[in-house]
């Protein structure tokens, strides 16, 4: 039955807003004033769409929305409000956009009888496999306003933690553009007026002088070559990254690396930790909350590692003792599993084995990012000072000549 959004005034003048299913728009207007609700705007049905709701065309929810979404669900749903009901009025609330059409459409497939999960499935960009399968578990064990609760406090951590990394790296990327923009601009508009001067007088330039020349030079004459191949091969290395057999080893060595193998190894360590608590709580198996885990991990290698764990897990070996099989996450996190297969407390303990790696990533991160920014500034000083030098050189040279 197609899903119409109204908009209607009640005897009092108030707007009422709200979704209501109905064969026809005629039976709608029918039912909205049976409900004493005299229409004023009513939606087409989803099946008029020109793609439907969930359409190709029609942009996801994002990260944000679905974070708000959750928690609004998990608190209706906490109160006692049927699951339609909360679907209905979130939907009202939500701005008019991808999350309200949507929430909509889902609303829909539920009041035809589907599960939730199932109904979400339909859009698979908006609601990733991890964020179904979370519900699909809530929906089992008859704790879905529990699960959504933990499902938003997951969403929202995850979002913090790519965020940081984000944000982490963009202070120091726009440094380097801009000492490098710096050094460049010396060397192609700076260097070569300056040393046209020093051409008009018959003398030996000092050496360290020459190598600025030189540079200079061939800055002017090949700087935009070096650019522009720079920039494909830094195209082509993004694309070729999406090939296994390429991203496999790549990954492989940058956990190599003493301090980004460290914070990559804690990042996806506290993702699959807090991912991991969240399905386990939720009623899911093991074994499916493991897969679930680890799809959210980012690195290819910890990631093909994790396929003997979840094998082993299956086989009836214990979690601790697959993961420090695998050998690939931080150990802090394999003694708290273990610790909580004693306790009879697996989920709690992971769940503060994510918060303690979080904590461990935001300290490295901090303590990398000040020692990266003076060594940037110190570069730049550095490449300065040679310029300076290499022009201040030849003019005390002349005027020692001048002077004897």
């Amino acid at each position: 039955m197609p899903a119409f959004e109204y908009e209607a005034l009640d005897f009092g003048g108030k707007t009422k807003k709200g979704v209501l299913s109905a064969d026809s728009q005629r039976q709608a207007r029918q039912e909205l004033r049976r409900m004493q609700l005299t229409p004023v705007r009513l939606s087409a049905p989803r099946s008029e769409q020109k793609a439907g709701a969930f359409g190709p065309q029609k942009p996801r929810v994002k990260p944000g929305q679905l974070v708000m979404i959750t928690r609004q669900l998990s608190a209706l749903i906490g109160a006692g409000t049927p699951l339609e009901e909360a679907l209905n009025a979130v939907a009202v609330q939500s701005e008019a956009g991808p999350a309200r059409t949507r929430l909509i459409a889902v609303r829909e497939r539920v009041m035809e009888g589907w599960r939730f999960a199932d109904a979400l499935a339909e859009d698979e960009k908006s609601f990733p496999a991890l964020y179904r399968a979370v519900i699909a578990a809530g929906e089992t064990s008859g704790d879905l306003a529990g699960v959504l609760e933990r499902l938003a406090s997951m969403l929202e951590k995850n979002r913090a933690i790519r965020n940081k990394a984000i944000a982490s790296l963009i202070y120091p990327a726009a440094l380097m553009v801009i000492a490098g923009g710096v050094v460049t601009a010396l060397m192609v508009f700076v260097v070569p007026k300056i040393i046209e001067q020093f051409n008009t007088f018959d003398a030996e330039l000092p050496f360290l002088t020459k190598i600025v020349v030189g540079l200079s030079n061939w800055t002017v004459s090949y700087g935009l070559f070096v650019l522009l191949a720079l920039i494909i091969a830094g195209v082509a290395f993004w694309r070729a990254m999406k090939e296994p057999s390429l991203k496999l080893p790549v990954d492989r060595f940058l956990l190599r690396l003493p301090v980004i193998g460290r914070l990559a190894r804690s990042l996806d360590g506290a993702r699959f930790a807090r991912t991991l608590a969240t399905l386990f709580s939720g009623g899911a198996p093991l074994l499916d909350s493991l897969m679930g885990a680890q799809r959210t991990i980012s690195n290819s290698y910890i990631r093909s590692r994790l396929d003997r764990t979840v094998a082993m897990v299956g086989e009836g070996t214990s979690l601790a003792a697959a993961l420090k099989r695998a050998d690939v996450l931080p150990p802090m996190l394999t003694h708290m599993v273990a610790a909580g297969e004693r306790a009879g407390a697996l989920s709690e303990l992971i769940d503060k084995g994510a918060a303690q790696l979080e904590e461990e990533f935001d300290t490295a991160s901090t303590v990398a990012l000040r020692l990266l920014e003076p060594a940037i500034i110190v570069a730049m000083g550095g490449a300065v000072l040679v310029i300076v030098l290499s022009i201040l050189l030849p003019i005390l040279r002349i005027n020692t000549l001048a002077v004897g």
